[in-house]
């Protein structure tokens, strides 16, 4: 059986996330205390060890535990399941869609890894603009995940718009 290119992409891309995710996730729980911080851009950026409950940026993270527990650990196999029945219909060409997939199959995996491993996930880079704002703290599998769906959404703008175009032209 011969792979095609776009498993090939979701496979490599999937597997690099995951362990940059994983081993930068590993540094972090080994050598940080909870709550520990090292600021790095005074005013801007920090590394601070969280441990999160919930989803990206914390949500649900007051959710009651049971709930939590089979959501988080039901979810990621079924997005990575879907991830791999999208690719099934998308054309070979379709390169920047195939590696927004693979983007959200690791980052999807690399949460997935922290949830089965601890129950929770590990997150550390922590974004804040001085004492005015700051973004809740995050990882290298959530940034993929949003960069991912952050493609996605814009193929799918720039492609309704084309559609929309060629609809709405008049016929010469």
């Amino acid at each position: 059986m011969i792979i095609g290119k776009k498993y090939m992409i979701l496979i490599a891309v999937t597997f690099t996330l995951v362990a940059l995710d994983q081993f930068t996730k590993m540094a972090i729980h080994s050598r940080f205390e909870l709550g520990e911080q090292i600021k790095l851009i005074e005013g801007f950026f920090n590394l601070t060890y969280v441990r999160n409950q919930g989803a990206a940026f914390g949500i649900l993270n007051q959710a009651q535990p049971t709930f939590r527990e089979i959501f988080f650990l039901s979810i990621p196999p079924i997005a990575v399941f879907i991830i791999v029945l999208f690719l099934y219909n998308l054309p070979e060409s379709e390169k920047l869609e195939t590696y927004a997939l693979s983007l959200i199959s690791g980052g999807a995996i690399g949460n997935y890894i922290d949830r089965l491993r601890f129950g929770y996930v590990i997150d550390f880079l922590d974004f804040h603009l001085k004492d005015f704002y700051s973004w809740p703290v995050f990882n290298i599998a959530d940034s993929a995940i949003v960069v991912g769906v952050g493609i996605l959404s814009l193929l799918m703008f720039i492609k309704k718009k084309k559609t929309d175009v060629a609809v709405n032209s008049p016929v010469n």
